[in-house]
């Protein structure tokens, strides 16, 4: 996929490395989500009205440490905070 294929509008980009601000994202929206812990790996983002954010997370739940993967979506609204949209275990 292009550089100009990933800037349409609608369209997912293929996961990559996690930046600054998308950590800055899962952070925000993940705050107060007790249970299962979520450790980011990579993302995906798609630029609508606002973002869509896909993490793929490793995922596990104290006090065992067995780990499952995870995708993470999360929508951060143009004025707003980040909120969780769903969690997908892959």
């Amino acid at each position: 996929m292009t550089e100009q294929e990933q800037a349409l509008v609608g369209g997912w980009t293929r996961f990559h490395a996690l930046t600054p601000e998308g950590q800055k994202v899962f952070d925000e929206a993940m705050q107060g989500f007790v249970g299962v812990k979520y450790t980011p790996l990579e993302v995906s983002t798609q630029l609508v009205n606002g973002t869509n954010y896909r993490f793929k997370c490793d995922a596990s739940m104290p006090p065992r440490e067995v780990i499952w993967q995870a995708v993470v979506e999360i929508y951060q609204p143009i004025d707003g905070n980040p909120h969780v949209v769903a969690i997908t275990r892959i």
